[in-house]
């Protein structure tokens, strides 16, 4: 992290340095872009997560010759998910029903979806290259999760498992129930992340290829480009907690009559529980079009220049500087 604040760093400073004594262009941008995003659990029994996500931004482009140094500010959304394929159950052992009988009573979760969306701020710094209508990128985006939620759908069984017979199921009088659908959405909250980012793409429209008075000219450019963003960090917050956190001992009185033993159910996103994986890399690929307006450069001043000239012009004898 620290190497990549410090090239980061230098290559600013080298292109700020081209601009102030090379003739260059500038511009100021918008950019937007789209495409599919996935999680990817690394170490972990889940596959990559399926989603689409979004973004819209601002940046200040620098072009000195074929060189391109973009840097801005932009938003992403985002929506992913994870299908769970296995049943999840979790048993209280040894409970005791409405008559004193002794019994296991039993959670069972299937066909369970747990689905993200992501609302984060972008500081992308791009440096490439471009010639004719082709150019290309590389670089980084830093950026910073403000609002996560994760929603899971699953469908809820309890019954009780007595052993020696067969399991009671469907008997809501002892919180027994069958497919109760289950729609929970929590906050969550995803790490600082640096996704190391490639485009390339084309540039439509007209392009200025010489210079000169009777050159056409135009103030505009346009971008059309494929993007590929991988996250170099380990982006979740790993948890050590169950797909359900359930109420502590089977409640015979309260229970009768109520859905009690479901009410008291937390639901656990599925990237906050135990073993999930060792570490979750983003991974976003897809389309952005881009849109440059070059701004005005500083005029020269030819009488000012001229007279430099005349006050420097070197003499028999050395330099002498004129007095008014």
């Amino acid at each position: 992290m620290k190497n990549v604040k410090t090239y980061a760093i230098l290559a600013i400073l080298s292109l700020l340095s081209i601009a102030s004594t090379a003739q260059v262009n500038s511009y100021v941008g918008v950019w937007g872009e789209v495409g599919e995003w996935s999680l990817m659990p690394q170490q972990s029994t889940y596959s990559s997560s399926l989603g689409v996500a979004g973004g819209l931004g601002v940046l200040y482009d620098l072009q000195y010759k074929h060189l391109i140094f973009d840097i801005g500010v932009g938003a992403n959304y985002g929506l992913t998910g994870y299908n769970v394929v296995a049943n999840q159950n979790q048993t209280l052992e040894n409970q005791m029903d409405l008559q004193g009988d002794i019994f296991d009573y039993v959670y069972q979760v299937r066909e369970r979806k747990d689905q993200y969306t992501n609302l984060m701020v972008q500081v992308p710094i791009m440096i490439g290259g471009q010639w004719g209508r082709f150019y290309c990128m590389a670089g980084v985006k830093a950026g910073i999760s403000l609002l996560t939620n994760s929603h899971t759908k699953a469908m809820l069984t309890t019954y009780g498992d007595y052993h020696v017979f067969d399991p009671f199921t469907n008997m809501p009088e002892y919180q027994f129930f069958d497919a109760l659908p289950l729609n929970k959405t929590i906050r969550s909250n995803f790490n600082f992340n640096l996704d190391a980012s490639a485009e390339i793409g084309a540039r439509l429209g007209y392009i200025q290829t010489a210079r000169g008075y009777d050159v056409r000219k135009t103030t505009t450019q346009y971008r059309l480009a494929l993007f590929c963003d991988y996250g170099l960090f380990d982006l979740h917050k790993a948890g050590n907690l169950e797909s359900l956190t359930v109420p502590a001992a089977y409640n015979a009185v309260e229970a009768y009559g109520t859905t009690t033993m479901v009410d008291q159910l937390t639901t656990n996103d599925v990237m906050s529980t135990r073993d999930f994986a060792k570490a979750v890399n983003n991974l976003m690929v897809g389309v952005k079009f881009t849109v440059l307006f070059e701004l005005p450069q500083p005029k020269n001043c030819v009488i000012c220049r001229e007279s430099q000239l005349y006050l420097l012009r070197p003499r028999k004898g050395g330099t002498k500087f004129d007095k008014e």
